[in-house]
């Protein structure tokens, strides 16, 4: 008789920096069922880093679909069902993710959760007022997993060579800064003006380090303004994956950004960072948790003056 080999689903769709903080607890839910298989259930912008992490045997993706796309929510529910999950650590504690623990039918598996009826619940009535970190750190250990690491991105970078140039291929000097002038699009006040990216752009060529643009395509018109405004910044808007952010921060002297979710990915790589937040987001609940990392807020971010910010940087 041999014994039945454990089945563990993980749920966490996003976003960027949520995953990000989530990546601990996967780390201590690989750890606490070492012989187990494990099964992510995330959404299509994070497979390159699940699979490089080593913490799942598979990635399953999940589309959200709308809840009147019938057929679809029932592919999904016969595809949790096909699973034969001993346990489902759900990290994404949405309304959504707590129905799919009615699509498990009956008898359901050990669920870690918020969902109404789960067996492994999070008891802390005050849990949406603690930061991402702590409040995970608590549903784990409810379920029974007490170490709960902060992420560790090591597993994600890439090979530098000499650490003259980076593999990536980008042509950029050594001592360069990363620059993250966009966020939400559709929370534009969590964005320091352009024009404050471009000055603090300009210091930073005078004090001899090259600015780095970070940015996906709804961030274009915030780091078309940088740039035009300094010539000296190198512009990678659009043209960097996840792991390509992480291996230009393990190689930059420091960040400047937003609070967004490529800062997240840069401080949870070490680089020394400052992250900026308006009152759109609480910083006790969300910021980048790390050894080198600055957070500046204003209830405004206009009101976030660009000598601040020069004074907050702790570059190496």
């Amino acid at each position: 008789m041999t014994n039945q080999i454990e089945s563990i689903l993980i749920i966490k769709l996003g976003a960027l920096g949520d995953f990000v903080q989530a990546l601990g607890p996967c780390a201590a839910i690989r750890r606490h069922h070492s012989d187990a298989r494990i099964t992510l259930l995330t959404t299509a912008p994070f497979i390159e880093l699940a699979e490089l992490s080593g913490y799942f045997d598979d990635i399953w993706i999940d589309d959200r679909p709308a809840w009147w796309r019938v057929l679809t929510i029932l592919a999904l529910r016969r595809r949790l069902r096909s699973g034969r999950f001993n346990r489902i650590y759900d990290l994404q504690t949405a309304d959504r993710t707590s129905f799919y623990f009615r699509l498990m039918g009956r008898p359901r598996p050990a669920w870690s959760g918020i969902a109404p009826g789960c067996s492994l619940p999070d008891p802390n009535p005050d849990r949406d007022r603690l930061h991402t970190i702590e409040r995970q750190r608590g549903q784990l250990a409810a379920a029974g997993i007490e170490e709960v690491p902060l992420p560790d991105l090591s597993w994600a970078q890439r090979d530098t060579g000499d650490g003259a140039a980076l593999d990536c291929g980008f042509d950029i000097a050594p001592g360069f800064v990363l620059l993250v002038a966009g966020g939400s699009a559709h929370r534009p006040t969590k964005r320091w003006p352009a024009a404050h990216f471009a000055e603090i752009a300009k210091r930073l060529s005078a004090l001899g380090h090259q600015p780095v643009l970070l940015g996906g395509p709804a961030d274009e018109a915030a780091t078309r303004t940088v740039a035009m405004a300094h010539p000296g910044v190198v512009d990678l808007t659009s043209k960097t994956s996840l792991i390509d952010i992480v291996t230009l921060a393990r190689a930059a002297s420091g960040a400047i950004g937003n609070d967004s979710g490529p800062m997240h990915l840069i401080a949870a790589a070490g680089c020394p960072s400052v992250v900026m937040f308006s009152s759109e987001s609480d910083p006790a609940l969300c910021a980048p948790r790390g050894a080198d990392i600055e957070i500046l807020q204003r209830a405004s971010l206009d009101d976030l003056d660009v000598n601040a910010v020069e004074a907050a940087m702790r570059l190496r």
